[in-house]
């Protein structure tokens, strides 16, 4: 990090400024990237809201881990854990939420048939959250490929 100060400022000047602009840094960037705990909670509010009539899309846990290069989240339904890529920190929170959903759902249907895609339509922002994921793989170059729902067809070049 470069911190621009005037020259004028003596050295006790210089290390609270430094200091300062530090702290605004890391609050910010503690605003923008929400912890585990604050993960768990977010995905429990968003699967009662979203998926109302399905109590067991109820996660255990929910963290961020930097494992992830194949994919944007991984759940596993028989403990009911959720694993987010750190890759998405930063990202909007109703990108973040889609992921969460996406995951949400996997505690209620294993696999990418008609019936989770069916679930995942209850997210106003489904399409525009895939497409913005889509739009960030391409442009870092990643080949993360997401199962795509029954009726849209073989993904593009395959």
């Amino acid at each position: 990090m470069v911190v621009l100060i005037p020259a004028r400022f003596t050295e006790a000047e210089e290390r609270e400024w430094v200091d300062r602009m530090l702290e605004r840094l890391a609050a910010r960037e503690r605003r923008s990237r929400p912890g585990d705990d604050d993960l768990l909670v977010r995905a429990r509010r968003l699967g009662r809201k979203y998926f109302p009539d399905h109590p067991d899309a109820q996660p255990v846990s929910v963290r961020w881990v930097g494992n992830q290069r194949g994919r944007w989240g991984s759940c596993t339904p028989v403990d009911r854990t959720i694993r987010l890529s750190d890759r998405l920190q930063g990202m909007p929170d109703w990108v973040i939420d889609y992921v969460l959903l996406h995951e949400l759902a996997h505690l209620i249907v294993v696999g990418h048939g008609r019936d989770f895609w069916e679930l995942l339509k209850r997210y106003p922002r489904t399409e525009r959250a895939r497409g913005y994921l889509e739009g960030v793989a391409a442009a870092a170059g990643l080949d993360l490929r997401e199962d795509l729902p029954p009726d849209a067809g073989p993904p593009e070049g395959e």
